[in-house]
């Protein structure tokens, strides 16, 4: 799935994924990083999705709009 085209409950489901299979598979150290590296990107990219829809909710819900 290409960032463009990714969605918060999409990438939430593959850090739960990405999680599970680094706890139970016990992946060697290579895929091991790599599963660290795109976890991380999930974080970044969700953790940008709710600050943004936290502005939007700031804007909506203010007194002046």
């Amino acid at each position: 799935m290409t960032k463009k085209h990714m969605t918060f409950e999409k990438s939430l489901e593959r850090l739960e994924t990405i999680v599970s299979e680094m706890e139970n598979a016990a992946p060697d150290l290579d895929k091991a990083l790599a599963l660290f590296a795109e976890g991380a990107e999930l974080v970044k990219f969700c953790s940008a999705k709710l600050s943004e829809t936290k502005k939007k909710i700031e804007i909506i819900t203010s007194p002046e709009a």
